[in-house]
């Protein structure tokens, strides 16, 4: 495994630290209570999750193996990207950015009637399942695979789509600063549950095919003693139980949220 990072990877993902730290004070010099300090530990958690995945030597690790290469997938969809948003990135990082460039360029665009429905289309629960599910499912099609494990060019939109695709499934869940229309929280965990099937369905193929997928995996070299037929099986397994804990544990702790506050409610009616 190489010893080297990546300098693009990790050089944009210190600019975007800098740039929300900075939007951070200023928000905390204005409003102490708006953005706190758990927020910020968030997000610095989920960039370092990205950097870990997609820029340090750690990364290099999905070229040798597919369960590597599954965890790396999964922690950029289901923890980094979660991180993220709770970070509240949208209003934190427009206040880090040069007040010239926010006031002249970037709030001109967004009250743009066209950008305004083209993110309540992008933060509609429907699309952005179907989103989640079609970079999952199109990315582990053999063709598309290969080519993102031959070319950088193509490995690197494989990682910005994923990591884009747990931004856009995580939105509805957390609803972050701007979303546009609350999304009823009796809705969640059935969304978080029909999220589960398409990557159970892909995690059941790999650990049960009887044949190795993809051919990257077929080097005579044996990384950790492990063979492509063992790996793939690890691969699968790992997804399956990663999705399971990832989504149905948020599933269950919105559906205790809602019963308490029916239970409150009821209680407040009584009196």
């Amino acid at each position: 495994m190489s010893l080297e990072f990546s300098i693009p990877v990790t050089s944009a993902l210190i600019a975007v630290i800098l740039v929300y730290v900075w939007g951070w004070y200023r928000l905390r010099q204005a409003l102490p209570n708006l953005v706190p300090a758990w927020r910020l530990a968030a997000f610095v958690s989920g960039v370092s999750l990205v950097w870990a995945a997609t820029g340090s030597p750690l990364s290099t690790l999905d070229h040798h193996l597919l369960t590597a290469h599954m965890a790396q997938h999964l922690v950029l969809m289901t923890v980094a990207a979660p991180l993220l948003l709770l970070g509240a990135p949208a209003i934190t990082l427009l206040h880090g950015l040069p007040e010239t460039l926010v006031r002249w360029g970037l709030r001109p665009v967004l009250r743009w009637r066209a950008v305004e429905a083209l993110g309540e289309i992008l933060g509609h629960p429907v699309f952005c399942w179907l989103a989640s599910a079609c970079v999952v499912i199109g990315w582990h099609v053999p063709a598309l695979f290969e080519q993102g494990m031959q070319s950088p060019a193509w490995h690197d939109l494989e990682h910005a789509s994923f990591l884009a695709a747990g931004i856009l499934f995580w939105w509805p869940v957390s609803q972050p600063w701007p979303t546009l229309v609350e999304q009823p929280r009796w809705r969640i965990p059935l969304y978080l549950f029909l999220a589960t099937l398409p990557c159970d369905a892909l995690a059941a193929f790999l650990t049960f095919c009887d044949r190795v997928v993809y051919r990257h995996y077929l080097s005579p070299h044996r990384f950790w003693g492990m063979s492509p037929f063992t790996d793939q099986e690890c691969a699968g397994a790992l997804m399956w139980v990663w999705v399971m804990f990832a989504y149905l544990i948020p599933a269950a702790v919105v559906t205790l949220q809602m019963l308490s506050r029916q239970r409150q409610t009821s209680r407040v009616e009584a009196v």
